[in-house]
């Protein structure tokens, strides 16, 4: 079954798929520039599902799956793809959802992103934070970062991963990757030990709670740049999420922390291309500043959006300034941004 499973992720490789679904009762389903495309093959039964997931498992991930109804890998095809595979307990029996990682790191300009990024990546020191729901390819801006530092700068970079993703060379910088469940038992603890292997970067893949988040935070007050995920959907709610994380008491300290450590805030969602050859990041950057600064230190994030607008010149702009810009662009379809234009809200999801 693990041709099976190969020769499947080869032809999702060559269809440009972003994602392959695999459940019992259906054929493979790719997901190609944001839209699902059903094969045309036989339908898995529950014994097939099971014997491709399980013949690229290690013991220790079956019995993780057997526990916990549910188990995240990473696997690759030498010289295609890397893949991070998740298989999961459902109703009808099992099922696998692959995301395609490329082989290649892309590059800040690769992926059409605004040059303040790479302004970003140049701080020596501080927070930097990109958000978005899931796939809206945090990870591949990430990795776009981290690579324009590794390309360009001499640093020791730390990246806590789960899982890992792209791989990344050593080129001017010295590049660790550590995989949270492999290498390391937790992002918390990955990253407190992080503090002690003389790090310049962190990336620390997904900030999910008050332990790590406070971490992050005292290691960019320490000196280091370190760079993060949440799963928010605008710069303002990202400030709200990490502050509202913290007890009630401890929450203007935090403000005035965030304030004097943030670098800026990458929010985004990949929207499809007109031409039908992929998809864009339309994205919403937040640059720190001392009006920045001061909004965030007096609680006063609901006017960061009125900021964003009125501070172009710096890199910043909302998202729907953005969206409008890759509409005038002719870069994406009206249809495809329509309720992301006059609707935006800040909250999180």
């Amino acid at each position: 079954m693990k041709e099976k499973l190969d020769d499947l992720l080869y032809a999702a490789y060559k269809e440009e798929a972003s994602d392959v679904h695999l459940t019992v009762g259906l054929p493979p389903i790719f997901r190609v520039h944001g839209q699902l495309k059903r094969l045309d093959k036989i339908p898995y039964s529950q014994d097939e599902m099971l014997d491709m997931a399980f013949a690229v498992m290690s013991e220790s991930l079956k019995s993780d799956f057997e526990q916990n109804g549910e188990v995240d890998f990473s696997y690759e095809l030498i010289d295609i793809s890397r893949f991070r595979i998740n298989v999961y307990k459902q109703r009808n029996g099992v099922s696998i959802a692959i995301r395609l990682v490329p082989s290649k790191v892309p590059t800040i300009k690769d992926l059409m992103l605004p040059d303040v990024l790479t302004k970003i990546a140049k701080k020596p020191q501080g927070l930097v934070l990109v958000t978005g729901p899931t796939g809206s390819g945090k990870s591949t801006t990430l990795a776009a970062m981290i690579d324009f530092i590794n390309e360009h700068q001499q640093k020791h970079i730390i990246t806590l991963e789960d899982p890992i993703e792209y791989i990344h060379q050593h080129k001017q910088s010295v590049i660790e990757q550590r995989e949270v469940g492999r290498d390391t038992q937790k992002f918390s603890s990955g990253l407190r030990a992080s503090l002690r292997q003389d790090p310049d970067v962190i990336l620390v893949g997904e900030m999910r709670d008050l332990e790590t988040i406070s971490t992050a935070v005292t290691a960019a007050e320490t000196g280091h740049l370190v760079f993060g995920t949440l799963h928010t959907i605008s710069a303002p709610a990202t400030i709200e999420r990490i502050v509202d994380v913290f007890p009630a008491e401890q929450q203007a300290q935090i403000r005035y922390q965030l304030a004097s450590v943030l670098v800026g805030v990458i929010s985004q969602r990949l929207f499809p291309l007109n031409t039908g050859n992929g998809r864009i990041a339309a994205t919403e950057i937040l640059v720190q500043n001392n009006a920045v600064s001061s909004l965030i230190r007096n609680h006063k994030i609901h006017q960061l959006p009125n900021l964003m607008q009125t501070s172009r010149d710096l890199g910043m702009h909302t998202l729907e300034m953005n969206i409008k810009s890759l509409l005038q662009r002719q870069l994406v379809s009206r249809e495809s941004v329509q309720g992301y234009l006059g609707e935006h809200s800040y909250g999180s999801i």
